[in-house]
């Protein structure tokens, strides 16, 4: 049974690696295939087009619809392989021994293809809860189709028992995570000859100063926290990803733009970070260039922000997900997930996935066999637990 059952699992990676649904490109093609296994297996299926109708979310259930049910939560995007060295298509699964190798194959694929697995090996008339299906769209540029999903979940069925997001984690539990903002700021100052500095606004020695400021607090929130046990690392941490800015050396440049991050703990805002600088901003930075020329100007926009998640020690979803994985520890990871927006909607979640996210991301990822059969028979026991 269980050679049976991961095979079926390996036939439908290998089918939905193949489209390619990097977050730049629509899914719809992903969504369309998905849904017409589900439906041909029973289920009940919402297409939820984003409001271009370039992409879509897909919630799916089978079993009953007046009680509360268990949502298993994926994403169908993956992340650009443009700039990496493949060994080979990284849009076509290949097998090398106990390895499955494509882009998705760990994030997250694999865990969608064993959710779709466990909905045709079901049977439907042997489940007193229903067993839920939540796949949305650019999770991997910051989680943007999973509100309207949820909000879709909690309009059409009942708040449910709880969640698992198949996020990358070795098949163990994870019931923490760090929250996220990323930045880009954009300042404007005035041209001039290199010679004549203070007939000008140099925008890039404002952008080193706000830059240094994050550096700074950086280091501050490393020496002195706060702190919180089993997150590596422990703190938060504040990033400078990308600077653009002047022309030549012997111009004043006008023009700069950077971007930053913030991935906060748990229970703080990473956006108090970001008010920070933009205290700098307004009380030192631009008066300061607005006094050499008055058309200076310092700009921020938001790129994308999801919340940090945090499980409650009397969680069911992580006991029982303990429970079935061997009684470990849950962990922290310092990478994001849709579990904190599932937790925001009062939802009980714990991330448990195939894979590693060690090679998510990077040229020839991969998931082994043995991850995904340890996923098949985990969502097999949890679906007995808590739906039979």
């Amino acid at each position: 049974m269980g050679l049976r059952r991961v095979t079926v699992t390996i036939e439908l990676l290998e089918q939905l690696v193949g489209f390619e649904t990097v977050s730049g490109n629509s899914n719809l093609d992903l969504v369309e295939f998905v849904a017409g296994r589900l439906r041909a297996a029973g289920a009940e299926c919402r297409v939820l087009p984003d409001p271009q109708g370039q992409k879509a979310n897909l919630l799916a259930w089978i079993g009953p619809t007046d009680r509360p049910g268990l949502v298993l939560s994926g994403h169908s995007d993956v992340v650009p392989v443009t700039g990496q060295r493949w060994s080979g298509n990284p849009f076509a699964l290949r097998r090398q021994d106990d390895r499955l190798i494509a882009r998705g194959a760990a994030d997250m694929k694999g865990f969608d293809a064993a959710a779709i697995a466990l909905f045709e090996r079901i049977d439907p008339t042997s489940l007193r809860h229903p067993l839920i299906l939540a796949l949305s769209f650019d999770e991997e540029v910051g989680c943007k189709g999973a509100p309207p999903l949820i909000h879709a979940l909690l309009e059409t069925l009942p708040a449910p028992l709880g969640c698992i997001v198949g996020e990358p984690t070795m098949m163990e539990p994870v019931d923490g995570h760090k929250g996220k903002v990323a930045m880009a700021v954009e300042i404007k100052g005035r041209a001039g000859h290199s010679a004549l500095p203070h007939k000008a606004a140099n925008a890039v020695f404002a952008a080193a100063q706000l830059i240094a400021a994050l550096a700074s607090r950086a280091a501050e929130l490393q020496a002195e926290g706060p702190f919180a046990a089993g997150f590596e690392p422990a703190w938060t941490t504040l990033n400078v990803g990308r600077i653009e800015g002047g022309s030549q050396i012997n111009i004043v440049p006008d023009r700069c733009r950077f971007e930053f991050e913030v991935r906060a703990l748990p229970g703080t805002d990473p956006r108090d970070e970001v008010a920070r600088v933009q205290r700098l901003v307004s009380e030192q930075v631009l008066p300061a260039m607005s006094a050499q020329a008055e058309e200076c100007d310092i700009r921020f926009t938001e790129l994308l922000r999801y919340p940090g998640f945090q499980a409650p020690e009397q969680s069911m979803i992580v006991r029982t997900v303990r429970d079935l994985t061997g009684g470990d520890e849950p962990a922290k990871v310092s990478y994001g997930t849709e579990a904190g927006l599932f937790a925001q909607s009062g939802i009980d979640v714990c991330v448990c996935g195939p894979g590693s996210i060690d090679v998510a991301h990077k040229p020839d990822e991969w998931i082994t066999v043995g991850q995904l059969g340890r996923c098949d028979h985990f969502l097999d026991e949890l679906v007995q637990r808590l739906c039979r």
